[in-house]
């Protein structure tokens, strides 16, 4: 976040110019260079505006200047409207001329292969040694909509005007952005900067996405994302967000390979894994939209109504029918429906024999003799449970110009009266009334379970604290490790790991066999050989010193045979568990946001169903426990069809150890597993790390 705050003056230079040149200015307003001077003087931008070309002395009734060091004044913002082979030319002369930041609207850069890239790169060094922030290239720009400033050659506002609002939007595809721009437009969304990203020379999606966090001016943030480079830049910026308050709206494509391939060649930006940019969203609170419309509703309903502080929520129905339909949403979505007590219903019932007083809420048609019922039920509601949400179903009621003042008055009486609450209502209503009650950050939805998927997605998941980050370094050597020495990395970290014995011949397996007791495992140490089981190096169900012995040498003969090349460093002697949940931990380094810790059930769940959560690290136990509940055959662990829980507490305990450690080894580690990992009842000692491979990274 101090990176962040450091750069906020620079930013602001940039998206809020007191004054600003053209650099390839045209005189036709249809022309790259033509368009963002007409769109100033059009759109009442109250700054300076300097147009330069060499070949011109008047443009669009302008006096124009031969280079941007000629117009001896101060100019904010420079705009780059100029073929590729002349922007290295021009930005040397806005840093020239102290310029305090550039839009480069020039392609024939880093999408074009490894000689743009190169030249791309020089561009933003040499910008970022001089001060000056650049957005660009291949980009559409940016617009300051309430400062009127058209950084743009986007043919979108020429069309028409966003008005004003409180919403940032920021995209690193220029199509998409004016796309969006154009639909804010039509659905009456105002919004306070728009900008594209482009290449991303200097000015990254990350480094808007926090100036907009910043931004008194704006209160909710969309963005549209197609890969990130600097995956702890966007981190920050999404926390800064976070912790200010701001709700963020995200489309990222490249959830599959082919939507990746496609968003790499577009950007020449890293798409990463979207499972992991998906849990980075869950983690930063991120309401991520699957289409457009879901793009522009969210970020509509987070402007209109924020976000409730948690996930439980009142139903009030005029039709049982329509109640069930919104309980079942409800449930399905996660929401916490929790029923009035008894002395609420009891309440509800003597103003309405036959009403259904639960939650949801069914106070019939008997509010046509009694429109105060609206008001007296929802306080009743509120006032017994505190919901953090509450919606409405009113039916066809508001259409009628009767009800209308009803309404009007429900909605205003329970706003004062619960500032805190989020307040929908689901009705039909002429554009004009909706209009009313959205002033009253009051939601209105035509169909209720649209109502309630919205509610859901706005209160996502709750924050997390801030995780402590690990100390003591430990630097791992590079290659694969034998698995006692995983293991043993693992306990010392606070991994609870099986009871073992590493053994170097027959007898020392069958001492080691008897020490334990019960039925143990033998499995040959090999650095070199990481899936044992592969060639023949796993002996499960033995029991006895004799057994152990045979096995000792026979697991070490198949090995032999399958790999001879191989380095046998004895075998591991270990307590062969009963019962449990096979599980699987693990951490994996994503090449964009560092380690990230991966949980998930062992066996067909994660190898045919992918049932696994992710967290990029690092994690508090709430995240842990989190990681744990989100699996959608989490029902196994909580004892299904009878059985007994396992213990979540020593799960979570066990992914912070794994966590603890990863962060401790830092860059020295690639990845880490335990599978599995047996999750048992608290009653049998928690779950235990029964394998692990732990992988050290190459210098």
């Amino acid at each position: 976040m101090d990176f962040f705050s450091s750069q906020a003056e620079s930013l602001s230079a940039l998206f809020a110019p007191r004054s600003i040149a053209v650099v390839g200015a045209s005189s036709s307003p249809q022309k790259i260079g033509g368009i963002p001077v007409d769109y100033q003087r059009r759109f009442g931008f109250d700054g300076a505006l300097y147009p330069v070309n060499p070949k011109a002395d008047r443009i669009q009734d302008l006096q124009a200047w031969p280079t941007l060091s000629a117009i001896g004044r101060p100019v904010d913002l420079a705009i780059l409207a100029v073929p590729a082979a002349l922007v290295d030319g021009a930005l040397d002369d806005a840093i020239a001329a102290k310029v305090k930041g550039v839009v480069l609207f020039s392609s024939g850069f880093a999408e074009t292969g490894a000689d743009g890239m190169a030249a791309q790169a020089r561009l933003g060094d040499k910008a970022r040694a001089a001060g000056v922030r650049l957005v660009g290239p291949n980009c559409l720009g940016f617009m300051n909509i309430a400062r009127n400033v058209y950084a743009t050659f986007s043919p979108a506002p020429g069309v028409g005007r966003v008005s004003a609002g409180r919403i940032g939007l920021v995209s690193q595809s220029g199509a998409f952005g004016a796309y969006a721009y154009s639909m804010a437009r039509a659905r009456g969304v105002g919004l306070s900067l728009w900008a594209t990203t482009g290449n991303e020379a200097d000015v990254q999606f990350a480094d808007c996405l926090a100036w907009l966090a910043q931004d008194p001016a704006t209160d909710v943030i969309m963005g549209y994302m197609e890969g990130c480079r600097d995956g702890p830049r966007l981190r920050a910026a999404l926390a800064l967000a976070q912790a200010n308050g701001k709700p963020v709206v995200m489309v990222k494509v490249g959830s599959t390979a082919l939507g990746a391939q496609a968003a790499a060649s577009h950007t020449a930006a890293l798409a990463g894994d979207d499972a992991v940019y998906d849990a980075v969203f869950r983690q930063y609170g991120v309401l991520r939209a699957r289409n457009l419309t879901e793009f522009f509703d969210l970020a509509h309903s987070a402007a209109v109504a924020g976000r409730p502080r948690d996930r439980s929520i009142g139903l009030f129905t005029l039709s049982g029918g329509v109640g069930a339909l919104m309980a079942d949403e409800a449930s399905a979505q996660g929401l916490d429906v929790q029923p009035l007590s008894d002395a609420a219903q009891d309440t509800l019932r003597s103003w309405v024999p036959f009403a259904a007083p639960r939650n949801p809420v069914d106070i019939t048609g008997q509010v046509t003799n009694d429109m105060s019922l609206l008001e007296r039920s929802a306080r009743v509601m509120l006032d017994d449970r505190g919901f953090a949400s509450w919606m409405g179903f009113l039916a066809a009621a508001g259409a009628s110009d009767a009800f209308w003042p009803v309404l009007r008055e429900l909605v205003g009486s329970l706003r004062a009266a619960y500032p805190d609450t989020l307040l929908a209502i689901s009705t039909l209503l002429a554009p004009e009334r909706r209009a009313e009650l959205e002033a009253m950050r009051c939601l209105v939805f035509a169909d209720p379970s649209d109502g309630i998927r919205t509610i859901a997605a706005l209160a996502g998941a709750p924050p997390s604290a801030v995780p402590a980050l690990a100390s003591n370094p430990l630097q791992l050597s590079p290659g694969t490790m034998s698995e006692p020495d995983a293991l043993a990395l693992l306990a010392e970290a606070g991994v609870p790991v099986v009871e073992h014995r590493v053994v170097r011949s027959a007898d020392e397996a069958a001492a080691a066999a008897e020490a334990i007791g019960d039925a143990v495992v033998v499995k040959i140490v090999s650095a070199d050989i990481p899936h044992k089981s592969d060639v023949g190096g796993v002996a499960l169900g033995l029991r006895g010193a004799a057994q152990a012995k045979a096995a000792f040498e026979r697991t070490r003969d198949r090995a032999l045979t399958a790999r001879p090349d191989a380095r046998l460093d004895g075998a591991l002697v270990a307590r062969m568990l009963a019962g449990g949940v096979e599980c699987i931990a693990g951490v994996h380094r994503d090449p964009v946001f560092g380690p990230v810790l991966m949980f998930g059930l062992g066996g067909i769940h994660v190898e045919t169903l992918r049932d696994v959560s992710l967290r990029a690290l690092p994690i508090t136990r709430d995240d842990a426990l989190a990681m744990v509940r989100e699996l959608r055959a989490f029902a196994i662990l909580d004892g299904a069809r009878g059985r007994a829980p396992v213990d979540l507490d020593s799960i979570a305990d066990a992914l912070c150890a794994l966590a603890g450690f990863a962060l401790r080894a830092g860059d020295s580690l690639d990845s880490a597993e335990i599978n599995p990992l047996i999750a048992r009842p608290r009653a049998d000692g928690g779950c235990v790390a029964v394998d692990a491979l732990v992988v050290g990274r190459a210098a």
